[in-house]
């Protein structure tokens, strides 16, 4: 599936609750519940995304060409962001995450309905993920 086709999933899914925001709350927890552990080894400082309130550890590879992400946090909630992210931009090609305009975020209303420390610590995580991908296509 495409960047595109993913964040069209995830509208979807979000508009089943309607402005039901406890709904996507619940939604955005049981995305971070599903989230793959983070091998504990990269749970490491070096690995944080800094501008973020709570702890998220963030770590990408390059396989086949493509950039996979594992991560983890210490807030439930921001579980869940970083998890939705993962599903979005995970296993695809670096200059297709650098590209990704990731407009789905304003069109299902997250940022807005986030704390400002937590739309704050969503733009570090994109802007790191945006950062990884980067380091990897210089590399190839």
């Amino acid at each position: 599936m495409s960047i595109e086709e993913i964040e069209t999933e995830v509208k979807e899914e979000f508009a089943l609750f309607g402005d039901d925001w406890e709904g996507k709350y619940e939604h955005l927890i049981d995305l971070g519940k599903s989230l793959p552990k983070i091998d504990p080894q990269f749970k490491t400082d070096d690995r944080l995304i800094r501008g973020c309130q709570s702890k998220v550890w963030l770590h990408s590879r390059l396989e086949n060409g493509k950039v996979l992400f594992t991560a983890d946090s210490d807030a439930i909630i921001t579980k869940g962001i970083v998890g939705l992210m993962i599903r979005v931009l995970s296993g695809h090609r670096p200059e297709e995450i650098i590209n990704a305009p990731l407009e789905f975020i304003d069109q299902i209303g997250l940022k807005e309905h986030l704390s400002p420390t937590r739309a704050n610590g969503l733009v570090s995580m994109i802007k790191q993920m945006k950062l990884d991908a980067l380091a990897f296509q210089l590399k190839v």
